[in-house]
């Protein structure tokens, strides 16, 4: 339902008038974690000859992976430009983006939370103003780097008690200047070189500044219907050397 929780975001007209939005559906066999009772016998100290029952809860992975189940997995990226589309400005919120506010969470959901990356630039934390104030706060170590974020729990009973909707908002205190944002340790850059099917070309270039860690990577190219690939044509060039794909 659109009705509750995040859905209610999901406003076509503000989706589709974003910078980029992309939808997946993830499907992947787990495998299946059996939980095991048995009975364990203990004296009492009273009757030492008299021996009881107890119940000892233990879960078992399955090593053989013979008991298979499937995770289903529906994901959503939005990407809006909110200091161009705010006139210089870098303070957004949920309205602002979605037109739309969060009431209530999802009846069906044992889990809906907002998680907003409030980790400062340059270390300077009175920049950054979140409001409402959050409940509580999780720190993570995202591609070697330290991140804060403000955790909003849409089942806490006393996130809706002060007001009935949760408009987030991120404010800069002082005045912002143009300056743009740091670059992460992992990103990618496009560009389109050549023209025609013959010599048009589509190079990225991925980077990562990390002094000595190295990263995974699952590159997603988003290609236009009326362009046509060719698998053939792949090149790979990693620290000035071809990788010839297997």
């Amino acid at each position: 339902s659109l009705q509750a929780g995040l859905a209610v975001l999901l406003k076509a007209e503000r989706l589709f008038h974003s910078s980029y939005h992309s939808q997946a559906v993830h499907i992947r066999p787990i495998c299946r974690v059996s939980v095991r009772l048995r009975a364990l016998p203990f004296n009492t100290p009273k009757r030492k000859s008299k021996a009881l029952l107890a119940a000892s809860l233990s879960i078992v992975q399955d090593a053989s992976c013979l008991a298979v189940s499937w995770e289903l997995r529906q994901t959503l990226t939005v990407v809006f430009d909110t200091f161009s589309s705010g006139q210089g400005k870098k303070d957004w919120s949920l309205f602002k983006m979605f037109s739309r506010t969060l009431t209530d969470a999802c009846p069906l959901a044992s889990q809906s939370k907002v998680y907003v990356d409030i980790s400062p630039k340059n270390k300077e934390k009175e920049l950054l103003e979140v409001s409402p104030a959050p409940a509580s706060v999780h720190e993570a170590i995202v591609q070697g780097d330290k991140r804060t974020y403000a955790v909003y729990d849409l089942l806490s009973p006393s996130l809706f008690n002060t007001s009935r909707s949760l408009n987030v908002q991120l404010k800069w205190k002082r005045p912002q200047d143009s300056s743009d944002l740091p670059t992460p340790v992992l990103h990618a850059q496009r560009y389109v070189s050549g023209y025609g099917l013959q010599t048009g070309e589509i190079s990225t270039l991925i980077y990562n500044t990390h002094p000595y860690r190295a990263f995974p990577v699952i590159l997603l190219e988003t290609v236009p219907w009326y362009l046509r690939l060719y698998v053939h044509t792949l090149t790979i060039i990693t620290k000035g050397k071809e990788n010839k794909p297997s």
